[in-house]
């Protein structure tokens, strides 16, 4: 891998988290504002929410390594939490191996 995109990547990856971890906290918030659901409920419907959103997390961004900079790029595409801006300083090998659009999962 090219330092020119490891260091894109790192970029990639840390605005990923943040937005990964914005859409879970709203989600926590829609089902915290639920005006039809007990205090108990609302508990347990977020802690399911945090421990499979959690599980996810662990697939996209768990160990930072040149090696997994592939796995976690597509994975990143795939869940469409990649700046766009970003991916253009991409080499085109690195943008196009992790083009989700091209892999059959």
């Amino acid at each position: 891998m090219k330092e020119s995109d490891w260091k894109v990547f790192k970029s990639i990856k840390e605005i990923a988290i943040e937005k990964y971890c914005n859409l879970v906290l709203e989600a926590s918030q829609t089902l915290i504002s639920k005006q039809d659901e007990s205090a108990h409920n609302k508990y347990l419907l977020i802690y399911k929410l945090l421990q499979n959103r959690d599980e996810k997390m662990a697939v996209l961004f768990d160990g930072h390594s040149r090696s997994r900079a592939w796995s976690q790029l597509l994975a990143i595409r795939s869940e469409g939490l990649a700046d766009q801006t970003l991916l253009t300083e991409l080499s085109d090998e690195f943008r196009e191996a992790t083009d989700p659009s091209r892999k059959s999962f």
